[in-house]
């Protein structure tokens, strides 16, 4: 696939989305948008794509928004906080929800994402970060949000956050803005990232994680992520009732028979995702 702010690659059943604009530290422009939009929906939709892997290229994982855009677009091109793409301002209902920017639609996709964190996540960066089912990183990342030091509130960013780390961390990241940021070593203490690389082994490590993934049955691990993350924003019987009805519905595929049998078998099992 042929696109400007970013690279598609796929390995067998894994994709890895590379955000492509080293020079800018990969901060996110209303093209690189959309060129993520069409990619998370053409992962979505492939039945031979059963994970995605998101990264960066160069220096950084994403920066966030692109301020270029605020200096060079004028007032009718760039709303500081909402995201227009050349519309009315909220002229529509996408202006209204949660801007999601360069972030996979992690809650209307099946298909779990690895975040593989190269450098700074910064900013709308975060939600990579956030939004990710694993998250791995080099020994050179860093992390912060730079909002309150340009006068913005980081909204859905630190929410996020919030939700991973304990409170009075999350709020010295939102508070203090550009001015510290917390290394990988870090990260990794606080549970915010599961793993910490040397540079060099990066990718090798995502795709290996990722390749690990695959090797279960993809419907499971799907109605699994789809149980955790919808769950999330449940009361604990609420979210029991949605896991049940996720479990039922697996239960009635090929794979289910499958697994057990290949078990039974001593052999691998062969997942048809149907």
């Amino acid at each position: 696939m042929a696109y400007k702010t970013i690279l598609y690659e796929q390995r067998e059943h894994t994709v890895c989305i590379t955000l492509d604009r080293p020079e800018r530290l990969n901060a996110i422009t209303d093209e690189m948008v959309g060129e993520l939009e069409d990619a998370y929906a053409s992962v979505e939709s492939d039945d031979g794509v059963w994970t995605l892997i998101m990264t960066g290229n160069g220096r950084a994982l994403c920066v966030g928004a692109d301020l270029n855009k605020a200096r060079t677009g004028g007032d009718e091109a760039w709303a500081p906080g909402v995201d227009t793409r050349g519309e009315p301002l909220l002229g529509s209902y996408r202006q209204w929800d949660a801007p999601q920017e360069a972030t996979p639609p992690y809650l209307q996709m099946t298909k779990p994402v690895i975040c593989a964190v190269n450098g700074i996540a910064a900013g709308a960066g975060l939600d990579l970060l956030t939004t990710a089912d694993i998250a791995i990183a080099s020994d050179r990342a860093s992390f912060f949000d730079p909002h309150v030091s340009i006068g913005l509130v980081p909204g859905r960013e630190m929410v996020r956050l919030a939700r991973l780390l304990p409170l009075n961390i999350a709020m010295r990241v939102a508070l203090m803005g550009k001015h510290e940021r917390m290394p990988a070593a870090r990260a990794y203490e606080l549970g915010l990232v599961s793993e910490v690389v040397p540079p060099g082994e990066l990718m090798k490590r995502a795709w290996e994680i990722a390749e690990a993934v695959n090797r279960n049955a993809p419907l499971a691990v799907r109605g699994t992520r789809l149980a955790i993350r919808k769950g999330l924003s449940l009361p604990v019987y609420e979210a029991e009732l949605l896991s049940e009805g996720y479990r039922l519905r697996v239960a009635q595929t090929e794979d289910a028979q499958e697994g057990p049998k290949a078990f039974l078998e001593k052999r691998e099992p062969r997942w048809r995702v149907r």
